[in-house]
């Protein structure tokens, strides 16, 4: 088996390596370092979680180990999709150049630009930057690329993605013809391989496993869920969510739970810490420190769920997260292999499980057709309760007067006159003709008549 001592490395680098804990290095790093090392352009096409950070962090940092930077002119350049993945790549670095003296800058939104711009200054022989912030400086004025040796494309397709190939274009327009390029990316769209063509120099092509694959470290499950009522599956899929949980017990020491959308991750976040579960939300739309906040509590242990969107699906490295819930199907499938690869990291074992509602059903197609493989299908943990509709009710029959009972209740001589007499239609003949009932009783004045009725007229008007 390989040794990092057999790679060439710098003997400093050699000794952080072994300070971390690592002796062997994974496929990616074992194809990729020796070709780097030469000075070559290195296509490194591997799954997430196989070690691609180190694969270009430990070669460069053995190039650059000679030599001084000049300010505003960085020597190498590392260009990332977002900003946790970027700082993921700086921790890095730190960690590898602890024995040798190389500076570096971590150009990110959610920082101000003059405390930046006070390092570039400085001179800086690595430049870590998403492509956007990079372009900022750029045009400020406050940078320039001339001097760049190494140039570095992290997780290409996720650039593809969030749209950032143009800028990608015209980065690697600034920077030197003669520049070495380490390109890396999980899956080789088209798109993708039209600038590698365009951009590399014969490169070494490294590919160590089947394009847009899973580890086989993790264990994969779906509950394929259908709500009661549409206005009720947001509710009903948070209670599926739980119970697969709960199902889990400690063995769940931790979990990753991945939404689709910004509101649903804020929606879960707070409903799972309603039932008593230590979770917080990450998203693009939360202030940088607090989302670098919450991901510091992750890794240290403090926070055991963290509902987050596609943001936290690449650049996290979190070694032993235990679990990953898709509580969304991901709208594009690979998506899936990158939001899993979250847990089952350096040869550990995952459990991965998604819930998926009838009408992701086809983006759910797509991922078993990209992973060529059918995921297992779990049975889901709440019975759904069958609602039975009540019989209307019947009209109530008229309960039935005992004949004694009738014989006994005395019948009033005079009845209450009706409101509005009733209507009997033309010719209509009722049982009450004439106000008389059945027993020839007169109803109304009878003898009971007024006395000026019985006056004449000329009575009446005498009086």
């Amino acid at each position: 088996m390989t040794k990092f001592s057999d790679l060439e490395l710098n003997p400093k680098v050699l000794k952080a390596v072994a300070e971390a804990g690592y002796e062997s290095p994974t496929p990616i790093q074992a194809g990729a370092i020796p070709p780097a090392l030469e000075g070559k352009d290195v296509l490194g096409i591997a799954q997430t979680g196989t070690g691609k950070t180190a694969s270009f962090t430990l070669p460069m940092i053995s190039l650059l180990a000679r030599g001084r930077a000049r300010a505003r002119m960085p020597r190498s350049l590392v260009l990332c999709p977002t900003r946790e993945l970027a700082a993921q790549v700086a921790e890095n670095f730190d960690a590898y150049t602890k024995h040798l003296k190389l500076t570096k800058a971590l150009l990110i939104g959610g920082v101000s630009f003059k405390e930046q711009e006070s390092i570039i200054d400085k001179g800086v022989d690595v430049l870590i930057a998403t492509p956007g912030r990079l372009l900022d400086h750029f045009e400020r004025g406050k940078l320039i690329l001339s001097d760049v040796k190494v140039m570095v494309v992290d997780e290409a397709d996720r650039m593809l993605d969030m749209g950032f190939i143009p800028d990608i274009e015209r980065i690697f327009g600034l920077t030197p013809f003669t520049r070495q390029t380490l390109f890396f990316s999980a899956t080789m769209a088209p798109e993708i391989e039209r600038i590698t063509n365009t951009f590399l120099s014969a490169p070494v092509r490294i590919e160590v496993a089947r394009q847009a694959t899973a580890s086989e470290n993790i264990e994969q499950g779906v509950v394929m869920f259908k709500a009661s009522r549409r206005d009720r599956e947001g509710s009903e899929k948070r209670k599926v969510l739980r119970k697969l949980i709960e199902l889990e017990g400690d063995a769940c020491s931790n979990a990753i739970i991945f939404c689709n959308r910004k509101t649903d991750v804020d929606i879960c976040a707070k409903s799972m810490k309603k039932y008593g579960l230590h979770a917080a939300p990450i998203h693009g739309d939360l202030d940088q420190s607090q989302r670098m906040k919450t991901l510091e509590e992750f890794r240290n242990g403090d926070l055991r769920f963290l509902v987050a969107s596609d943001v936290a699906a690449r650049g996290l490295d979190v070694p032993d997260v235990t679990h990953v819930f898709n509580f969304d199907v991901p709208g594009h499938a690979e998506d899936y292999v990158h939001r899993i690869g979250r847990t089952g990291r350096a040869g550990r074992s995952g459990k991965a499980l998604m819930i998926c509602s009838t009408r992701d059903e086809k983006n759910f197609d797509a991922i078993e057709a990209l992973i060529q493989k059918e995921i297992p299908r779990v049975e889901n943990p709440v019975k759904q309760e069958k609602r039975i509709r009540k019989p209307k009710a019947e009209a109530a029959a008229p309960a039935e007067t005992p004949k004694e009972a009738v014989a006994e209740t005395p019948k009033p001589e005079i009845e209450a006159p009706r409101s509005k007499p009733r209507s009997r239609g033309r010719g209509g003949r009722g049982n009450d003709r004439g106000g008389r009932d059945n027993n020839n009783t007169v109803v109304g004045m009878g003898d009971h008549l007024p006395s000026f009725i019985a006056l004449s007229f000329e009575e009446r008007r005498a009086s």
